[in-house]
């Protein structure tokens, strides 16, 4: 079984790995994510280097192997489902949940997490419309797209990437959760800003382009 340190090493490097086409993510970035020196990280990678569940080289970062990536999708599936099963079953708000979640992961047995999943129905996503691999270590993302890339029309919300409390919090007093249809109505380029109606409702959300990004969906008209 993998410490908490190692599971938090392997998260930060799937991570940011999905970003990178090549899988490989520098040390720096490790280190500002997990908030360590470069030195720590650098020491880390050779330990997990040397489980095999880490590739590293010194001038190109590290990349997860395949044992790796599954110890990542593992602790990965467990946070979501937790972080589901406190906001659906324990009735905690969606915005108060991913430090619980974060403290949880690592000690939940693995029977609990079978049990949660079994009383959740085996859900697809979490309360933030992230994907949750599945107990073997497939995730399923689908097709969606940044809000701030899009022009104008009908769209679902599928997941919010941005999970701060006050972030959510906000979206919250809108009612704007993962499968709220909305138009696109307005792109202000120059103002960095777009506007929004929520399907049945007549409040209008203006909001900057840098929060919509924060913001997946997917066309519904």
């Amino acid at each position: 079984m993998n410490s908490r340190t190692t599971e938090n090493y392997l998260k930060a490097v799937y991570r940011h790995s999905r970003a990178n086409s090549s899988g490989n993510v520098s040390l720096g970035i490790i280190a500002g994510d997990l908030g360590v020196t470069p030195g720590t990280v650098t020491q880390m990678m050779k330990h997990l280097s040397g489980r095999d569940l880490v590739v590293y080289e010194s001038r190109r970062g590290a990349a997860l192997t395949d044992s790796g990536e599954r110890a990542a999708l593992d602790i990965i599936r467990r946070h979501r489902l937790i972080e589901l099963f406190l906001v659906e079953v324990m009735g905690l708000d969606w915005a108060d949940v991913h430090d619980e979640a974060e403290e949880l992961e690592h000690v939940v047995s693995d029977r609990l997490i079978a049990r949660m999943d079994e009383m959740l129905g085996h859900p697809a996503r979490d309360p933030h419309g992230a994907p949750i691999p599945s107990a073997s270590g497939v995730l399923k993302s689908g097709q969606t797209r940044r809000l701030a890339e899009c022009e104008t029309g009908t769209y679902r919300l599928i997941q919010v990437t941005k999970e701060t409390s006050g972030f959510l919090e906000w979206l919250s007093e809108y009612k704007f959760f993962p499968g709220s249809i909305f138009d696109l109505h307005h792109i202000d380029s120059m103002g960095g800003t777009l506007s929004l109606g929520l399907s049945g409702q007549n409040k209008k959300i203006v909001m900057s382009i840098e929060a919509a990004g924060s913001l997946l969906v997917e066309e519904a008209g």
